[in-house]
């Protein structure tokens, strides 16, 4: 059956390019201010993960459309079947985050949820990424971060590095001809709105996640046609994003961490000053570092150096596997940090070169993101949701260490201010987030829906970031896309946070 649904779709990818009388556009393109977007079937990419079985192809697009002349890229596309023979006729697109995650890489962790039981999945890697060339790699960021695991997360000499590693890569790939400028929402948004006309389709569904959410409310308000519904997990939004923007969910995930910890008799009672606990272990790690060595699979052992920045930053990687949260804080606060020093090392490991397209989150960032925030402003926003913690740590944004200052280092001009508009829709839209996400946090779900006034507003407690990725979110979505105006939620009431480990005392 799933043999017979690749070859249907194949032929339907060729019935794209069938040419139209009288020199009319092809059913397989697109006109969009005097250029031509063209989808042209071909192989799958090389990094379709093995196993999924899809029909591909290439969107053709300009890589600047204010450049008439200019060269084009190819954005590679994989369309997979639904799960069930008798599946709907409206697909779901999927949008990663990022930016810089590559979508057709993604496409396995997306059909092991099941979100295309009943609906074809539409994948289009973003241009930039690694499945479509050129793809905005940074080995040179990657050895960076790395590299940081052994110094000072927030020293002045660590930022001097990332601003070289950023410059760097700024110029390597500039000498290859790419117009950075040209890699932005703006012009995403547009690529898909000429997919969906390219490949026939007159309705579809949006599934979105994380900085593909931020993507996702500006493609429906900048072309609301043939959008049936939107799913919006791990709410970015435009009018809000910026550095100083992440402090607010690092203080929701937080305070909802320690909350839970105190929900549970048996934490509250082992763990009962766990809020203080962490902020004092900023506040001394900031003045005094504390360096230690760690065995990292693939790397052997490697030196980290926990400061406070690094403790910051090593709880949103705990909002993932919160069990173990109070647990590793007491530990360190009582001389032992090898388990938060191993988890901080984690989320930096060898054979990672060259896959995420930092380049394409640099030119979002610093287009569309820092130059509408001041540098007081984003240290504001630090000292409103922890204004006991050291200034040096409150300096710089969580997980965008030195982003301003690297800003310089990459030469794209500020965007038109209209990226930053509020969307405004009666487009069905599913809000849902976790309300341990310490990167998008939960109240930004609740913040878009405020203008969007067909939507649903759903939190999953104890979930971290990428609701789609727990049963009962992967549930509420696939319900959300059948009834747009009545999604099944009976599940959201029984999900509850885990129960943390309890140490020996």
């Amino acid at each position: 059956m799933r043999a017979a649904k690749l070859a249907v779709l194949a032929g339907l990818l060729a019935t794209t390019l069938t040419a139209v009388p009288g020199g009319a556009v092809a059913e397989g393109a697109a006109v969009r201010a005097g250029h031509t977007s063209r989808f042209v079937p071909g192989p799958c990419p090389p990094t379709l993960p093995h196993g999924v079985k899809a029909a591909c192809g290439y969107l053709v697009v300009p890589e600047n459309r204010t450049r008439p002349d200019g060269r084009t890229l190819r954005l590679a596309v994989a369309i997979v079947p639904a799960q069930s023979p008798a599946s709907h006729g409206d697909p779901i697109v999927f949008l990663p985050g990022g930016p810089g995650q590559d979508a057709i890489s993604d496409i396995a962790q997306i059909t092991e949820t099941g979100l295309n039981r009943d609906r074809d999945l539409v994948v289009m890697s973003q241009r930039g990424t690694l499945s479509s060339p050129p793809a905005l790699t940074c080995p040179e960021i990657d050895r960076f971060y790395q590299q940081r695991i052994g110094l000072r997360y927030d020293a002045p000499s660590t930022g001097r590095l990332y601003v070289q590693a950023v410059a760097a890569c700024h110029d390597r790939l500039t000498a290859e001809g790419v117009d950075l400028a040209a890699y932005n929402t703006s012009e995403s948004a547009t690529d898909l709105a000429d997919l969906r006309t390219a490949l026939g389709i007159r309705e579809w569904n949006v599934f979105s996640h994380s900085y593909g959410t931020e993507l996702a409310l500006t493609y429906m308000r900048r072309y609301p046609q043939g959008i049936r519904s939107v799913t919006i997990d791990g709410v970015v939004p435009p009018s809000v994003a910026s550095p100083g923007w992440t402090w607010s969910s690092v203080k929701e995930s937080f305070d909802n961490m320690t909350g839970a910890c105190t929900a549970q008799p048996a934490c509250r009672r082992r763990y009962p000053q766990l809020p203080a606990e962490f902020t004092h272990e900023v506040q001394r790690l900031e003045a005094h570092p504390v360096t230690t060595r760690v065995t990292v699979p693939g790397a052997g052992v490697v030196k980290v150096v926990l400061d406070g920045g690094a403790l910051v930053n090593w709880m949103v990687r705990a909002s993932h596997t919160p069990a173990e949260f109070p647990l590793a804080v007491d530990e360190l606060a009582h001389g032992n940090p090898q388990r938060v020093a191993e988890q901080w090392a984690s989320t930096r490991y060898p054979g990672s070169e060259g896959v995420f397209a930092h380049g394409l989150s640099l030119s979002v960032w610093f287009s569309e993101w820092v130059p509408f925030e001041t540098a007081r402003e984003q240290l504001t926003a630090g000292l409103r949701a922890f204004p006991t913690f050291p200034t040096s740590v409150l300096a710089q944004a969580p997980q965008l260490a030195f982003l301003r200052q690297a800003c310089g280092a990459w030469h794209v001009p500020a965007a038109n201010p209209s990226i930053r508009k509020v969307t405004r829709s009666a487009i069905p839209t599913l809000a849902i987030s976790g309300s341990f996400d310490a990167q998008t946090g939960a109240v930004w779900g609740r913040y878009a829906a405020l203008t969007l006034r067909n939507s649903f507003v759903v939190t999953l407690a104890g979930v971290a970031h990428g609701v789609f990725d727990n049963p009962c979110g992967s549930q509420v979505i696939t319900s959300f896309y059948d009834r747009p105006d009545d999604p099944d939620t009976s599940c959201v009431a029984s999900v509850r946070p885990v129960p943390f480990v309890i140490g020996p005392r």
